[in-house]
């Protein structure tokens, strides 16, 4: 039991230290970069996310600002070191495992069952390193606190999504197709 409380404490090391360190505090210029902002009223939580996504699909630059608790702007913060420099499709790769994370230890602790685990559902790989992202595998045991954690992710598919769509908007109008 030593090795968990340990571990613990690692984890709430590395939240505090994202915490009282961002990364990638700021804005960008918007346009050229998408902006995206999230809230969640249970709590007041904010995220605003700037990307910068090169003509390869490369995010080239990531902004986070916002306010809030210190589970929504860690997670903000750890988001964004992980996704920087990091293509399109592995940022949502990303998401899609993190988010899996959250819900998978959820059914552990009691949930109801209903979330799959990451291992089963499809395109999610499982294996995908998630770093400094695991310290927050311990906001699980407080399912109120899993939108905090999710909430910078979940601001960071709209930006992506805005994105995929104004793109397409753009083909369409030039008379190209998807």
């Amino acid at each position: 039991m030593r090795f968990m409380s340990g571990l613990e404490d690692l984890y709430r090391e590395i939240i505090l230290d994202h915490y009282r360190n961002p990364r990638n505090r700021g804005e960008l210029e918007s346009p050229p970069a998408r902006r995206a902002e999230g809230f969640n009223p249970l709590c007041g939580d904010e995220i605003v996310v700037y990307l910068d996504v090169d003509d390869s699909s490369t995010i080239s630059d990531v902004k986070i600002s916002g306010q809030g608790c210190s589970i929504s702007q860690s997670a903000a913060s750890m988001m964004s070191a992980a996704i920087k420099g990091k293509s399109v499709d592995d940022a949502r790769a990303l998401t899609s495992r993190f988010k899996a994370m959250m819900s998978i230890h959820e059914t552990e602790i009691g949930g109801d069952g209903s979330e799959s685990e990451a291992d089963d559902e499809p395109g999610i790989d499982a294996d995908l390193p998630l770093g400094d992202l695991e310290a927050l595998r311990g906001v699980v045991k407080f399912p109120v606190r899993i939108k905090c954690a999710t909430l910078s992710w979940n601001t960071l598919i709209q930006a992506l999504d805005e994105m995929a769509g104004a793109g397409e908007a753009l083909d369409r109008s030039r008379g190209r197709s998807h």
